[in-house]
């Protein structure tokens, strides 16, 4: 994940441009139904853009990252996180170019789907819906529709053609042809299209769909371009693989040999409904927020390098890792969504977390062990890697008497001790400093638990193509 300051510094011009007109019903949209999923700071930030550009006009004037910093009054990463939220969920398009004078970048804003897109879009809805609850969204939903006109009944159209009013002259055109036509350096100020979410087909497996597709059951004609953009979304949205795809897709045929979207639609939902117990999924950082980089620089040392891999991989990737490539169990899964859903813990904290209770735990994630740890964070608000690791040493007498189901009797004075300040590979080494009670104990596992380590950084440096020397 590169850091902001690669790509962009304060003295950076840019210039806004508008891929059509933005109309005041768009704030509406913007506010209600987009603010709760991107934040009020990309809220801000789109609306700041949009400010600059002048009413009946596609451009703004230059200006730097520096005056757009003082403008919302916060920091140039958040407005380059907050920019790039809002190119993910399809409100912006960033270009740039780089000159004598540094770098130039054009802000394209596009415009919010119509309400009856975003209600009918198939995962912002979803997301929309497990995040604000479900009186609130049916509150919305009325907000943004009213009667339909089918609905009064009685009525016969009248209107009148447009032949039926007027007639074409037939003078000579080659008089006024030259100003006809249209300067192909300019065009129209007009309403632009919005573009729905679309996930890169290519991130999910066809080619294994279709090979556990009967064509007795589902022709290949039926997975047209569109089901196939329909089947990547929802496999993103539910955390659908090419398995469990099948059954979902095959119950979408209809009695044409088509795939109804709308039916592959409500199978995915009632499938990750059945797995997770009538949840929806939410819409969350898919890594580690920039702010909460513990990473400060290109990783050099072998430490460095793990907290890299830690703050820039989700936890769904780093449970695949650990288990050599093969896909986590949906009782994992479900673990972990549960810690990051109702505990608020971050991307790269519940990497530490998973990691920890695994080299703990024989690599073996218990419910009760990881809820009871990410608890804890949570009520400590844990937001980075380091702080995660520091805290688990410090702690980590407690959490051992957690795993062998003791019950701590000493009075909170007795638990203190040195926080040592080395990051991994031996973060979670602290056995040696406790009393000789828990050393006799737990001395029988270090040397298991240092070569499970050693296999660990072994992994991550094939992952990253060897590492880099210390």
């Amino acid at each position: 994940m590169a850091q902001h300051w690669t790509e962009i510094v304060p003295g950076d011009r840019y210039a806004v441009a508008m891929n059509g007109m933005l109309h005041d019903y768009d704030r509406k949209i913007l506010t209600l139904l987009y603010q709760p999923l991107i934040g009020p700071t990309c809220l801000s930030l789109y609306m700041t853009l949009w400010a600059e550009v002048e009413d009946n006009r596609l451009w703004s004037t230059s200006s730097s990252h520096h005056s757009l910093m003082n403008f919302m009054g916060i920091r140039l990463k958040d407005i380059y996180e907050a920019r790039q939220k809002l190119e993910g969920i399809g409100l912006l398009k960033a270009f740039v170019k780089n000159t004598e004078e540094g770098r130039a970048f054009i802000y394209q804003l596009h415009p919010p789907l119509t309400p009856e897109q975003f209600f009918l879009d198939g995962m912002l809805n979803i997301y929309l819906y497990k995040k604000v609850g479900k009186n609130q969204y049916s509150r919305l939903k009325r907000f943004f529709s009213d009667q339909s006109q089918s609905a009064q009944t009685g009525y016969e159209e009248i209107t009148s053609s447009f032949q039926d009013v007027y007639s074409s002259g037939h003078n000579s055109p080659n008089d006024y042809i030259e100003d006809l036509q249209t300067d192909e350096n300019e065009q129209f100020i007009g309403r632009g299209e919005p573009q729905a979410i679309q996930i890169n087909p290519a991130a999910f497996n066809f080619e294994l769909l279709e090979a556990g597709l009967s064509e007795s059951l589902v022709p290949k004609k039926a997975l047209t371009k569109k089901v196939k953009e329909a089947i990547s979304n929802l496999a993103f949205l539910y955390d659908i693989d090419a398995i469990q795809m099948k059954n979902i897709v095959i119950s979408a045929v209809n009695e044409d040999d088509e795939i109804a979207i709308d039916e592959l639609r409500k199978s995915a939902r009632d499938w990750y409904q059945f797995q997770h117990q009538d949840q929806l999924p939410s819409l969350l950082d898919r890594k580690q927020p920039l702010q909460h980089l513990s990473a400060k620089s290109k990783p050099q040392t072998q430490e460095e390098q793990l907290l890299y891999y830690l703050d820039t991989t989700s936890p769904r990737q780093l449970l695949k890792d650990i288990s050599g490539g093969a896909e986590p169990s949906s009782g994992d899964l479900k673990i972990i969504e549960d810690v990051m859903f109702q505990q608020r813990l971050l991307p790269g904290v519940v990497n530490v977390l998973i990691q920890y209770v695994l080299l703990r735990t024989d690599m073996k994630l218990t419910k009760s062990y990881v809820e009871k740890i990410s608890s804890h964070w949570a009520r400590k608000k844990i937001q980075t890697s380091v702080a995660a690791m520091t805290l688990a040493k410090k702690e980590h007498k407690q959490y051992l008497e957690w795993a062998e189901g003791k019950k701590a009797n000493k009075k909170p004075a007795a638990k203190k001790k040195t926080v040592r300040t080395e990051l991994l590979p031996d973060w979670f080494d602290e056995s040696k400093s406790e009393t000789t009670e828990t050393v006799d104990k737990s001395k029988g596992n270090e040397q298991e638990l240092s070569l499970k380590m050693q296999e660990f950084q072994e992994m991550m440096k094939k992952r990253n193509g060897g590492g880099s020397s210390e």
